[in-house]
């Protein structure tokens, strides 16, 4: 991957639009991105990050979008980032837009735009460029599956993070798994881990439920068993709970068939004493019945020698009912003619009292003509019905033109009361309206101000506070640069010493017959002796490791005291000279006239539209006045034609309506009158044609009753029975015929009459008897069928007992199989010695192939001193597999990374990181990463090492790779010729390049 070219605008410090030329700053191999702190450097790396992936890193990652957006931009100015690579043989061009909040095309305040992004490619054939896609996750899936690459193994890899290494070097196990496991992705074995705890947590807990089971079998067992099965005093997944179950089952068997055979036998002898208890029952039954029947038949014919008058005359009575019977039709006849007559009388008296007094004495055909007269004089009114009918409709109306007048007059005042004002109204509201779009206007003037104004005065209090330390940092600089000095002159006075008196030193291991090491002779004559003070090469070593660390100390001193100086620099030209309690007087007075412009403002909105409705209202007004006049002129002739009309109706309905108090009275007195008079008629007919049939049927009833021998109609009437008297007397007889029949064949039967003669029956001792015998019985039969039940049920639960534990055993092999493995992977097995989980054995081994590519460098780095090695060892109680130590060939010990100076942890760091690339690129695939950027670190470096670490970092150009420093550092500037200044001013922060 090989960054060209990338364009900002209004992203981060940037208010404006800024572009780097990577490809002219990559062309030295090592370029340098510096400027004062918070201008922007990193916000570069950022820019980069985003365009990839449209997330920033690490920790700036959370709140993106809108916090992305630059504050120093001009509203109408839309952030935006775009990247041109070469990425895996291809040229493509990102351009990705976060969300942005713009002013509103009409009217006033803000609306939010959606992010946009966008993928393009270049055509060498054609020379253009040609679009891919403008989808956010179709090119955050491209470009990942290019780069092999997410954005946290991009953000480690490509853009080497401040101090993310130095932590990773000094972190323990479990922090370094959590970034290794980030960046090489090993959550399949942690899956690998997890399912089988998983399956081994499945299988327990499947035996558990077939022991379970089985022990529920058991207790069944138990229960139908009762003190013939013991159970096992073992829990489900216990071993030995199956063979333990299974001998008890067997136990219980045994017991259960002993017991069926003695019941068998008990149910034997029961059933023979139960049959003779039944033939002695029967036989004593049979005696009683024929003892009962005999005497019940004896009672029988006493009653009947008693009831012998009531049935004679029963037998006489019938015979009068059937002579009766003759006579039946013409009583019938009578009553039916004799009904109709007093229903038709009543009915004509009941119509003649409806009636004036002038129709009392008229007859049939009498009122049958009044009613004619009636009906005609009835149809003459048809006429003023409906002359009546519109007289109303006229007043109805007549009123109606009224209302309407009066409710007319009602709105032409108020509407014209309303339009008097209107001038006035009018003018106040235009005026409220001025006043309001003024105090926007003012409201957004003040606005623009305000972000300044507290800009300046954070910058005017950063500054004051910077001011105090400034005078501490200087002093301790100056304090380090004078024991700096002292201890280079020391260890320098050291070495001087050490060099005079080194011909001692190497007499020392001057041996006879052994050449000098300095002149080569093998005789020695007078070989120089040690004075006193000597200096040896421990004690210049001490000196030089003390004048080290005191440079470091002044290194470090000379670094604060730059950002400090930095920082007071870039507050002083963000806040000038004006005092801090100022600058807070007009940032105050400023936010008090917004405020009160804001609130002025807030009625616009409210005041237009009040002013819009005032205008519709005179509108409508004015209209409703216009309605209301051309009405009253069309009343004038609508009321004059009614008054006509209604004039000439009255006189009409005067004549036809006569006494009555309408012509609608007047047509229903005559209606009435007319059905009153056919009424009459019909029901004086009716009445005269019943009295002529109801003599008629007096003369055949006498006659009838004559001819069937009764003296009068009455005695005829009187012996008549009707047809349920008729059935209840011939059942009587019946009856009576019947039981005399009955009694007289028992009395003739042999059998009961020898029974008769026979002591009586003791039925109740034969009853107990059989009852004792059948309980018996039954109590055998139950115990029988219980001890079958209880075999049954013994044998069908050891069988299912027996097959469950048959098909368990797979099952149970399988948990041991899946428990061993989980243990092993989880690192709880006594057969892993170390403890290490299948996901630190893999990073472990990741985190070995880091060590040994960081070596290559670390080497260089520190002048063939240090080597990182990976460690598997386990400190204290926790797990292996995650250690990391260096080895010190000066030494020859090998000692934790958390002992290393602040210079050595950064260059060991520095190869971390870059062995950690190498690694990483090669687990995605080998995609060739030709830009890379490392952020700050280099103030802790001396000058010596820092040449080492460049020179490291310069070898990375014969692979064809650029390198990025990003750093403040004043020295660097001297070094690297190829740089990229970020500028940083009030109005935002700008880019130059430089060399």
């Amino acid at each position: 991957m090989r960054l060209h070219r990338l364009d900002v605008t209004a992203f981060g410090p940037f208010g404006g639009s800024q572009s780097v030329d990577f490809d002219t700053l990559s062309a030295a191999g090592l370029f340098l991105l510096h400027g004062p702190t918070g201008a922007g450097k990193t916000s570069v790396l950022d820019a980069v990050c985003y365009a990839l992936y449209g997330a920033v890193p690490g920790a700036r990652h959370s709140g993106q979008g809108l916090s992305l957006r630059s504050d120093h931009a001009d509203p109408a100015t839309r952030t935006e980032v775009r990247l041109e690579l070469t990425v895996a043989g291809r040229r493509l061009e990102i351009t990705r837009q976060p969300p942005w909040e713009r002013p509103k095309k009409r009217g006033t305040g803000t609306t939010l735009d959606k992010a946009q992004s966008w993928l393009r490619a270049y055509d060498p054939a054609a020379g253009t460029w040609r679009d891919r896609s403008r989808s956010h996750q179709e090119i955050g899936e491209e470009i990942t599956q290019l780069l092999g690459m997410s954005r946290e193994q991009f953000c480690q890899v490509v853009l080497l993070p401040q101090g993310d290494f130095a932590r990773f070097l000094r972190a323990d196990a479990e922090a370094r798994a959590r970034l290794l496991g980030r960046l090489f992705d090993t959550r399949r074995f942690a899956d690998v881990e997890k399912r089988l705890a998983e399956r081994r947590r499945a299988t327990e807990a499947r035996v558990r439920e077939g022991d379970a089971a089985l022990l529920a079998d058991a207790h069944r067992m138990q229960q139908e068993a009762g003190d013939a099965m013991e159970l096992p005093e073992l829990a489900p997944g216990e071993p030995g709970l199956a063979e333990a179950v299974l001998a008890a089952a067997a136990v219980a068997r045994s017991t259960a068939r002993e017991r069926l055979t003695v019941a068998h036998c008990r149910l034997t002898a029961a059933e023979s004493a139960q049959a003779a208890a039944d033939r002695a029952l029967a036989e004593v039954r049979e005696l009683a019945r024929l003892q009962d029947r005999f005497a019940e038949a004896r009672r029988r014919a006493g009653h009947l020698e008693e009831q012998a008058g009531a049935h004679r005359e029963a037998q006489a009575r019938m015979e009068r009912g059937r002579k009766a019977e003759t006579v039946a039709p013409a009583l019938e006849l009578r009553g039916a003619a004799e009904a109709e007559h007093r229903l038709t009388a009543a009915a004509e008296t009941h119509a003649r009292g409806l009636l004036p007094q002038s129709f009392a004495d008229a007859g049939a055909a009498g009122l049958a003509a009044a009613a004619r007269r009636a009906a005609e004089e009835l149809g003459g009114l048809e006429s003023a019905r409906r002359a009546e009918q519109r007289l109303a409709e006229l007043v109805a109306e007549r009123a109606g033109l009224d209302r309407q007048e009066g409710a007319d007059e009602e709105a032409l005042r108020e509407a014209g009361t309303w339009l008097a004002g209107w001038d006035a109204l009018r003018a106040g509201l235009h005026h409220r309206l001025e006043s309001a779009q003024e105090a926007a206007t003012r409201a957004e003037q003040l606005a623009v101000q305000r972000e300044p104004a507290r800009r300046r005065l954070d910058a005017a209090r950063l500054r004051d506070r910077l001011a105090g330390d400034m005078e501490t940092t200087r002093q301790r600089a100056l304090d380090s640069e004078r024991d700096a000095l002292a201890a280079r002159a020391h260890w320098l006075d050291l070495k001087e010493q050490r060099l005079n008196g080194i011909a001692a030193e190497l007499a020392v291991n001057l041996t006879d017959g052994e050449p000098c090491a300095v002149c080569g002779a093998t005789e020695h004559p007078a070989p120089a002796r040690r004075v006193a003070g000597h200096v040896d090469r421990e004690a210049e070593e001490r000196a030089l490791a003390a004048h080290q660390r005191a440079d470091e100390r002044r290194a470090e001193s000379e670094r604060r005291l730059g950002v400090v100086r930095e920082a007071l620099a870039a507050a002083t030209a963000e806040a000038g000279d004006t005092p801090t309690e100022q600058l807070a007087a007009q940032a105050d007075e400023l936010e008090r006239e917004y405020t009160r412009a804001r609130r002025a403002a807030s009625g616009l909105h409210a005041t237009r539209e009040e002013l819009r409705r005032a205008e519709q209202e005179r509108e409508r007004r004015l209209a409703d006045r216009q309605q209301a006049e051309v009405r009253a002129a069309s009343r004038l002739t609508r009321r004059d034609t009614l008054d006509q009309e209604r004039a000439l109706l009255e006189k009409e309905l005067a004549q036809a309506r006569g006494a009555a108090g309408s012509v609608a009275a007047r047509a229903a007195q005559l209606e009435r009158l007319t059905a009153r008079l056919t009424d009459a008629a019909d029901a004086t007919r009716a009445a005269e044609d019943s009295a002529r049939r109801l003599k008629d049927a007096d003369a055949r009833l006498a006659d009838a009753a004559y001819r069937a021998g009764f003296v009068t109609p009455r005695d005829a009437a009187a012996a008549l029975l009707d047809d349920a008297a008729h059935r209840d007397l011939q059942h009587l007889l019946d009856a009576r015929q019947s039981e005399e029949a009955a009694v007289r064949a028992i009395l003739a039967e042999a059998d009961t009459a020898a029974a008769a003669r026979r002591p009586p029956a003791d039925l109740e001792a034969a009853e107990r008897a059989a009852a004792s015998a059948a309980g018996r019985l039954r109590e055998a039969a139950s115990a029988r069928d219980a001890a079958a039940r209880c075999r049954a049920e013994l044998d069908r639960l050891s069988a299912r007992a027996a097959d469950g534990i048959r098909g368990l055993a797979p099952l149970r092999e399988e948990y041991d199989r899946v428990a061993r493995l989980a243990a092993l992977t989880a690192g709880t097995s006594a057969d892993n010695e170390r403890r290490m989980r299948l996901e630190s054995y893999v990073l472990a081994a990741r985190l070995e192939q880091v060590a040994a590519a960081a070596t290559v460098r670390l080497r260089s780095m520190s002048a063939g001193r240090y080597t990182l090695v990976h460690s598997d060892d386990r400190t204290g109680r926790g797990r292996s597999g995650l250690g990391l130590h260096v080895v010190d060939a000066w030494t020859g010990r090998e000692r934790d990374t958390a002992t290393l100076s602040g210079g050595e942890t950064f260059f060991a760091s520095l190869a971390l990181a870059l062995g950690l690339a190498d690694v990483v690129t090669d687990e995605a695939g080998g995609v060739r990463l030709d830009t890379l950027f490392i952020d700050e670190g280099f103030g802790s470096l001396d000058d010596q090492t820092l040449d080492e670490v460049l020179d490291v970092l310069d070898s990375l150009r014969e692979r064809d790779r650029s390198v990025g420093i990003v750093s403040h550092v004043a020295d660097l500037r001297r070094r690297v010729h190829a740089q990229l200044e970020v500028v940083k001013g009030r109005s935002g922060s700008t880019l130059r390049s430089l060399g």
